[in-house]
């Protein structure tokens, strides 16, 4: 024990030599920017920076490439408050109430929020390593593939309670995601499945593209119907910091559960905060008396998605370090650091270095997490109050550079074109079922998890055939999923029943209940989900059993589903319609052939920036529509218009083209005249 504790210390005073902390300050300077930026990419930033670690010592290397990771979600979060775009996708869930949240003029506050979240929740993970790592060998080795597969299932329902009362529409999405994840090639048997003939789609539909497009194309299509800033005028003060602040102690346990979700999910290789996030703002949602408020800008819905994401690391590193299996992509780049300077992750960094182990090393990675987690936040904080007052310009200056920026981050994370067309086409998907209610982080859930639930599906037949369903754990696990789902609809039906009796009870001049009618907008898309469904399980007919398990396991059932869901469109529901506005109601109001006008112009521009993208490059093509954008669209300035022009001409071409070497394509026209390079 005493040689446990002195390696513990010997791990603190290792990081704060000064070239030590040097690299650490330079690696969360590099996560800072890389984080901030939608689509660059963390993992991709740390295998850019892996070549430079060969000739640093283990912990040099190590307090470089963590300080990187460290930053990354911190930094994400405020891209995703500020303009509803994740930084990346494990700060996505930020988005749901986060960015609410500052178009009320509470951007201080949910950035208060999240960020004193977030240093509490890489706490959590760091210490959690540090007293978990001996006994979490047992743990993880009690579950099999046949219990992954039913966790994967566990998650998708709990997100479905973010549906608030249906969760029909919830359970509905969460299986369109999974069923997406089955495009491209067969990992075993290399079947094509869903390619539609496309090569790009081989590799499966990227999580980057489909995330911008889902919540950043309907987030400013807001901002543009709105005509005002993206916090509508209201200022705001900084106050509202502290304010964050003091909110997480005010729901500290709701902050220490999900910072708990986040580091013990994470120990499961393939569980990472893409999926954590998730979980952790559905348990925000089912333990709350309130769910109404979430999607609003309820705090708590910050406070869960922030505490977790900084505590997946720790967890994703107890599984690195105690088996040598990386629990994420993170993880699996770390590791290219350990074999570079001959360490093997395993029983080896369990022991002190007297015994020929690196406990010294994995002591250390508990420091860096917690040293680089407080330098982030405390250097954020002290640049808040200018990244606040982003919120106050006025949508017409900032609109194009988001723009730009959501091509740019479907771009980079493959340096596909076509993946800006999976942007415009899961961005117009968000937008029908923001207008349509449906919920869209369960359809982002069941991506990120297919692969997952796939591949354990595969191994739980292989290993078990049907028998699989009779292990103890999974029968509790599918216990969970039917009270998942089972128990918010009952829950909804005693609540209706209540608020019926008090109608009946006597007169009421607040509200009217609308008549059963079929909502026609909801039916035909409804029907187009049972159409898709039906054409991709016809054309899976011919896939080999490997190929078609799991597309048949979840597309028989999700067309189930989408086929109640047509039949409750058709038939209609009654509704309790208020006849009282609010004051935000009225202030707001905007008509409706206004609405539609912006609408509509929105969505032109929004295909006029892909075509000069696809014609001229990102170069020529972004910066001049952005011109055209500002001095035509919105009547600007000449000279704003021109000074704005060249900033996003020097943040793509020097930034982007010059200083990241990003490839990209020189654009269709250049290609035509044989000018490309």
């Amino acid at each position: 024990m005493f040689e446990t504790v002195q390696c513990f210390f010997a791990g603190l005073t290792q990081i704060f030599t000064f070239t030590t902390f040097s690299l650490m300050l330079l690696g969360i300077a590099i996560g800072f920017a890389v984080g901030i930026l939608p689509g660059l990419g963390g993992p991709t930033a740390m295998a850019l920076m892996l070549p430079f670690v060969v000739k640093m010592t283990p912990v040099e290397a190590f307090a470089f490439l963590l300080g990187m990771a460290c930053v990354v979600n911190t930094t994400g979060d405020i891209t995703s408050v500020l303009f509803g775009i994740p930084g990346e996708p494990t700060t996505a869930a930020a988005i749901v109430d986060g960015h609410p949240m500052a178009k009320r003029g509470e951007a201080g506050r949910a950035l208060g929020a999240i960020l004193t979240a977030a240093l509490f929740g890489s706490i959590f993970g760091a210490f959690m390593l540090a007293i978990a790592v001996p006994i979490v060998r047992p743990l993880v080795l009690a579950f099999g593939s046949p219990e992954f597969f039913m966790l994967a299932l566990l998650g998708i329902t709990f997100v479905a309670s973010l549906s608030g009362s249906d969760t029909l529409k919830g359970l509905l999405a969460g299986g369109l995601g999974l069923f997406v994840a089955t495009i491209g090639l067969d990992p075993v048997s290399g079947i094509q499945r869903f390619t539609f003939g496309q090569t790009f789609l081989w590799d499966g539909i990227g999580l980057v593209p489909i995330t911008i497009g889902f919540f950043a194309i309907p987030e400013i299509i807001d901002l543009a119907v709105s005509g005002s800033s993206i916090s509508g005028g209201k200022t705001g003060s900084l106050g509202g910091v502290r304010e964050g602040i003091k909110d997480v102690f005010k729901h500290i346990w709701l902050v220490v559960r999900c910072a708990a979700i986040g580091t013990f999910c994470a120990i499961i290789p393939g569980m990472g905060g893409a999926t954590t996030q998730w979980l952790s703002y559905a348990h925000a949602v089912q333990s709350s008396p309130n769910k109404e408020r979430f999607g609003k800008g309820a705090i708590e819905g910050v406070l869960g998605p922030g505490a977790s994401n900084n505590s997946t690391l720790g967890g994703s590193l107890i599984t690195t370090i105690s088996f040598g299996v990386p629990a994420s992509v993170f993880m699996a780049i770390l590791i290219g650091a350990f074999i570079m300077h001959g360490i093997a992750p395993g029983p080896d960094m369990l022991k002190p270095e007297s015994k020929g182990g690196h406990l010294s090393l994995t002591y250390s990675f508990v420091w860096i997490v917690v040293t680089s987690n407080i330098i982030t936040v405390g250097m954020i904080f002290t640049f808040l109050k200018q990244l606040v007052k982003v919120t106050q310009v006025r949508g017409s200056l900032i609109i194009p550079f988001i723009m730009i920026l959501i091509y740019l981050g479907a771009f980079a994370e493959k340096n596909a074109f076509p993946d800006l067309i999976l942007v415009l086409a899961f961005g117009i998907l968000g937008w029908i079922l923001e207008k349509l209610k449906w919920p869209r982080p369960p359809l982002i859930l069941g991506l990120v998890l297919g692969g997952l639930a796939e591949s354990r599906l595969f191994l739980a037949m292989g290993n078990y055939g049907i028998s699989w369903l009779k292990r103890p754990m999974v029968l509790v696990l599918m216990a969970l999923i039917l009270f998942g789902a089972l128990y918010p609809v009952i829950k909804n039906r005693l609540k209706k029943k209540r608020e019926d009796a008090v109608v009946e009870g006597g007169p009421s001049q607040d509200f009217v209940i609308e008549k059963r009618k079929p909502n026609k907008w909801g039916a035909i898309f409804a029907g187009f989900i049972v159409f898709v469904i039906s054409l991709a399980l016809w054309e899976s007919r011919n896939f080999s059993v490997r190929a078609g398990l799991f597309p048949w396991v979840i597309g028989f059932p999700l067309l189930a589903l989408a086929t109640t869901q047509l039949i409750r469109e058709l038939v209609g529901t009654t509704k309790k319609r208020s006849l009282i506005k609010t004051s935000d109601e009225e202030e707001h109001e905007i008509p409706r052939e206004v609405v539609n006008k912006r609408t509509r112009d929105m969505f032109i521009w929004i295909f006029v920036y892909f075509l000069a993208i696809w014609l001229l490059g990102f170069a020529i093509g972004g910066t001049l529509c952005c011109f055209v954008h500002l001095k035509f669209g919105y009547k600007e300035k000449w000279p704003i218009s021109i000074i704005l022009t060249v900033c996003l001409w020097a943040f793509i071409y020097l930034l982007f083209e010059r200083t990241l070497s990003v490839p990209f394509p020189p654009g269709q026209i250049f290609e035509w005249l044989g000018w490309a390079e």
